[in-house]
């Protein structure tokens, strides 16, 4: 399948990322972000990546007439749903925002799909459904019981789209339950840019290490787990946005309903991946123990066989290439984007 793809939440760290391998695929494509935790600098320097930069349109997915306008001025064939905010520890404390964003966002995207005609959709989804697994690894029959409001609003929005497909039997729906992305494009132009102080792991690590802040807050270290700290299936942002073009081609060439795990099927803690970093950059990373984060849970890892079986796909890169990725972007933009 080639055509035009319209990627929502394309300026964010993975929409960005996904925006690069899809137009090395041969994809045209359109981006709509609002730019509330992303920057457009972002697609800029894909552009410099791919030469061909993708089309910008700035707005909110939950904005119908702008949506309306996009499909009315490009002949769009699949959707990439990526925009949404997405920290569980910020969702407890703002649970409306979080429904709003993810949930209303989601109803008003489907709804202008039909009336364009756009039948192909792509969800980006999390492993954040599961809730805490009574086993690891993790299949995608586990029964779902997210933690936080992020997870029950991304286990609605896939809700949504299984009961829509119900409806509309003719749509081809990906639903891709992803891990912990981290990493950079290997250019180091595009990478994980947080707004304020960091909600995910490799982030905060990479700002310690460049010397943007003092020291890495780990969040519980009596977890049980071999260390005490949280596990997490980290994978490098280039396989899973690979894996987010082979599911687009996958979809339309088998119409239906998919869930998928993308990950790498191995658990790291949060002392290894320091330790890891620490290899990569040759910089020492400082660290204060502190009390846990509500939502968090113990460990989390993923069974990707049905990735591999469906798709074809199979996370390759390493977590030493996840760290010197994540290093190069955090030397060359020490604040990020800004």
């Amino acid at each position: 399948m080639m055509g035009t793809v319209l990627v929502t939440g394309g300026a964010g760290y993975i929409g960005s990322h996904a925006c690069a391998a899809l137009i090395e695929a041969g994809y045209q494509v359109v981006v709509l972000d609002n730019f509330c935790n992303s920057s457009p600098v972002a697609l800029k320097r894909v552009g410099e990546i791919c030469v061909t930069p993708p089309i910008c349109v700035q707005g909110d997915v939950r904005d119908r007439d702008c949506l309306d306008k996009i499909f009315h001025a490009h002949t769009i064939t699949a959707v990439l749903h990526f925009a949404g905010l997405k920290a569980v520890g910020e969702s407890v404390d703002l649970p409306l925002e979080y429904y709003d964003n993810n949930v209303v966002s989601s109803l008003v995207l489907l709804a202008a799909m039909q009336q364009a005609g756009v039948t192909n959709i792509v969800f980006s989804s999390s492993a954040t459904v599961y809730g805490d697994p009574p086993s690891v690894p993790i299949r995608e029959d586990f029964a779902l019981s997210p933690t936080s409001p992020y997870g029950r609003s991304k286990l609605m929005v896939e809700d949504i789209l299984a009961d829509w497909h119900v409806a509309n039997p003719n749509w081809s729906v990906c639903r891709l339950r992803y891990f912990n992305p981290v990493g950079a494009h290997p250019s180091g132009l595009i990478g994980e840019d947080p707004q304020g102080f960091p909600n995910n792991l490799m982030p905060f690590v990479a700002q310690v290490a460049v010397g943007e802040r003092e020291k890495l807050f780990v969040f519980g270290d009596d977890y049980a787990t071999a260390d005490g700290t949280g596990v997490r299936d980290y994978i490098h942002v280039m396989d899973l946005v690979e894996g987010h073009v082979v599911a687009l081609e996958y979809i339309c060439r088998q119409p239906g309903l998919h869930t998928i795990n993308l990950g790498t099927g191995n658990g790291v803690s949060v002392l290894d991946m320091v330790k890891a970093f620490e290899h990569a950059s040759g910089q020492s990373v400082p660290y204060e123990i502190v009390k846990r984060r509500p939502g968090d849970i113990a460990a989390c890892w993923a069974d990707p066989r049905l990735a591999e079986t469906l798709l074809q796909w199979t996370a390759s890169r390493s977590l030493a290439q996840m760290c010197e990725d994540a290093w190069r972007w955090q030397q060359g933009n020490p604040r990020g984007y800004a």
